[in-house]
């Protein structure tokens, strides 16, 4: 029988060979290479709305604003009535990571929260699901009774978000349903600030437990801080958190801004060195700064342009790969920037989940590093043990493009990886 679609010969099964077994659907910590996140699993209902709407709900603008759930509700049913809503996507700072690095590796990643037990036909819970890729491992979520988060996106004619969160039981997430194991066994552990500020809540020591685990198991920790105020107003409890477990941070330059104080961020980036060991920093129309450290004895050049700023030519050893400060004898700082790909999207309708994207490229090649590492480990690539595969300047350019693959189709996850034209790009990618 010829099955249809593009086969080889050898592919028809024939009968003289074993069958080959299923793919295993959930991760195996001795076997697979994958990422770990926890997250408050919610989802966006993205509106178009104008000042007074925002006004007649007492919802502040530019804000993430808490709400109860008969505000949040009340807030829906007229968005529904007015046909302002535009879509619902699966949401979440660690989701929209997970899901991009899924589809850009094509490979496993694990998802620590709270789903919904019951799931019924166009519930947050379904939606959720219906948007994540399947590559995403959901087995270790914890069951609620209740609803996942929701969260609506108001875009203002503006372009300003402002952002109307319900939470349902969304931080409910125990310390029971923390799998140590599969955090052992994961390349890298991603979470964001959001956790933080839900004081009393479960998933607060869900998470330091998170964290813990990962420390002890030499687990590299990357935090994304979430919103501006949101840092303003943890500020202390998040620096006590950055300073014990976080190796990487991801922000935008006001989140930057709040936690360093430095406006500038070249500055607020180099400020942020001083207590974690890499920096991606997205800065909008500015494009990305890509910040860490290597050892004077493994330094290499760029070949690319020379750039100052608040910083003399910050970017000379961009070609360098990303060393932990104490991996170094000798450590140096390594800045890297890149402009937005193209000048960025034409017209840009959302920019949610941009720093997502970002963050999914730098978080594929670490994974890559560690598979590398583990196939290859007389490879002269790990000649010392680096936290990435690539340069800093090669994980610029693909964070840059993914992230305006984000802005272009307006919404907060990949529906599929880079177009295929750009496979050269990927293997002068890899090859680096």
């Amino acid at each position: 029988m010829k099955f249809p679609g593009r086969r080889k010969l050898k592919h028809y099964f024939p009968v003289s060979q074993m069958k080959p077994t299923l793919p295993f659907l959930e991760v195996r910590p001795d076997r697979d290479t994958y990422i770990v996140g926890l997250d408050e699993t919610i989802v966006d209902v993205v509106a178009s709305v104008n000042d007074a709407f925002l006004k007649q709900h007492g919802v502040t603008k530019s804000l993430s604003n808490l709400v109860d759930h008969k505000t949040a509700t009340s807030i829906y049913q007229q968005l529904i009535d007015s046909g302002s809503i535009s879509d619902h996507f699966a949401g979440g700072t660690i989701g929209n990571t997970l899901h991009n690095y899924s589809v850009l590796a094509d490979d496993k990643s694990v998802l620590l929260g709270v789903m919904s037990s019951n799931i019924a036909l166009g519930s947050p819970a379904y939606h959720y699901i219906c948007h994540t890729s399947s590559k995403v491992d959901m087995n270790h979520l914890q069951g609620v009774a209740g609803d996942i988060g929701r969260g609506i996106t108001l875009i203002t004619p503006d372009g300003e978000r402002t952002f109307a969160i319900a939470p349902g039981d969304m931080d409910e997430l125990n310390e029971d349903h923390i799998p140590e194991d599969i955090i052992a066994g994961a390349s890298a552990f991603v979470t964001c600030a959001y956790p933080i500020r839900h004081h009393g809540k479960p998933i607060q020591k869900a998470l330091i437990l998170s964290l813990e685990y990962a420390k002890r198991h030499s687990i590299p920790v990357v935090m994304s801080l979430g919103t501006k105020h949101l840092v303003e107003e943890n500020h202390q409890q998040l620096m006590d958190i950055i300073h014990k477990y976080v190796d990487i941070l991801a922000m935008n330059e006001l989140e930057a801004e709040a936690l360093t104080g430095l406006k500038d961020p070249l500055l607020a980036a180099d400020a942020a060195l001083e207590f974690v060991d890499m920096v991606l920093l997205t800065a909008g129309p500015d494009g990305l700064y890509l910040c860490g450290y290597t050892d004077d004895e493994f330094k290499r050049e760029t070949t690319n342009p020379i750039k100052s700023g608040t910083l003399a030519d910050f970017n000379r050893f961009e070609f360098s790969r990303p060393l932990s400060k104490k991996a170094c004898t000798s450590p140096i700082k390594v800045f890297s920037h890149i402009d937005p790909y193209m000048g960025g999207p034409e017209k840009i309708k959302n920019t949610n989940g941009a720093g997502d994207g970002a963050l999914s490229a730098l978080l594929h090649d670490i994974a890559a590093n560690n598979f590398h590492r583990e196939v290859m480990p007389q490879s002269s690539k790990h000649k010392t043990n680096y936290l990435a595969y690539s340069s800093f300047a090669q994980i610029c350019k693909y964070s840059n493009r993914v992230s305006y693959e984000i802005l272009a189709q307006n919404a907060s996850r990949l529906s599929k990886g880079l177009p295929e034209k750009e496979d050269s790009l990927e293997e002068s990618y890899w090859d680096r």
